[in-house]
């Protein structure tokens, strides 16, 4: 088989499209190349998906968290404490294991006008059990550092804004919203990139992969136990991911760029990529 009948073949298998049976024996570079880059769909769609939906709900973990009424500031104290204060891979088995015992004919819902069953047996499932864990967690990290870069919003801004009579949502949306990404942007750019980094947990996780439909973990682990050889495999895993972190600092910077455009070059603040080592 060439290099080009093993990328249409294998080049969508992650996602059930292609080939269903892995390549046995006889291993070449295009092999391994084309099905870990196929299971690399995987770890972006977990990391895009968890980010896009984390950040607006980080967003609201800030403002609960800075706001001066004790219902709304203790429970999202206690939310980003406990999810950053446990590992991230002890809550993949947390919330694997509380999945699994959910009910899987569904749980019933009473709308006092209607009811209606809400499905779980997906739940259990990577595609949406793992996201779910991945989206609460970046959602903690994230609400934590916007939670400091409203603490840091000049209060002469604030001021301004009063002294032009802007209150209430208009405020927020046109003078803290925007100071407070422009404050926490490059921090928010080292949380997306561990992020996509920690979605490689989901091999090691309770989650199962669907028809052996892994992520590009699972194939570079598939590929390392056949051949005894990790140091290709591994190698490749790699590149690929250091790859998508170069795709991230690019997309970042240019939002980075756009939300400092107004202020002075000497004043605009430069993206410093500070990769986590231990969370």
């Amino acid at each position: 088989m060439s290099c080009l009948e093993t990328i249409q073949a294998y080049g969508l298998r992650s996602i059930g499209i292609g080939e269903r049976l892995l390549p046995r024996s006889d291993f070449t570079l295009c092999d391994q190349f084309t099905l870990i880059g196929s299971g690399m769909i995987w770890n972006i769609y977990f990391g895009a998906l968890a980010l896009f939906i984390g950040f607006f709900m980080a967003t609201g973990l800030a403002l609960a968290k800075f706001s001066s009424n004790i219902w709304l500031r203790k429970p999202a104290e206690w939310f980003i404490f406990i999810l950053r204060g446990s590992p991230l891979f002890i809550q993949f088995f947390l919330a694997y294991e509380t999945f699994v015992l959910l009910p899987k004919v569904g749980v019933d819902i009473n709308l006092g006008f209607a009811e209606i069953t809400a499905e779980t047996r997906w739940l259990t499932k990577a595609w949406l059990g793992a996201l779910i864990v991945l989206f609460l967690n970046t959602a903690a990290y994230s609400g934590e550092i916007f939670y400091g870069a409203l603490r840091s919003i000049p209060k002469g801004d604030v001021e301004a804004a009063d002294a032009y009579g802007l209150t209430g949502w208009t405020r927020f949306k046109r003078i803290i919203w925007p100071t407070m990404l422009r404050l926490a942007w490059p921090a928010y750019t080292n949380e997306a990139i561990f992020l996509f980094h920690a979605t490689t947990l989901v091999f090691f996780s309770g989650f199962p992969a669907w028809q052996q439909s892994g992520d590009a973990l699972y194939y570079a682990n598939y590929f390392a136990d056949k051949t005894f050889n990790p140091f290709v495999p591994y190698p490749i895993l790699a590149g690929y991911f250091i790859l998508l972190t170069l795709s991230v600092i690019t997309v970042f910077g240019l939002i980075n760029r756009k939300l400092n455009r107004h202020l002075p070059q000497e004043q605009r603040r430069k993206m410093r990529i500070r990769p986590q080592f231990m969370r």
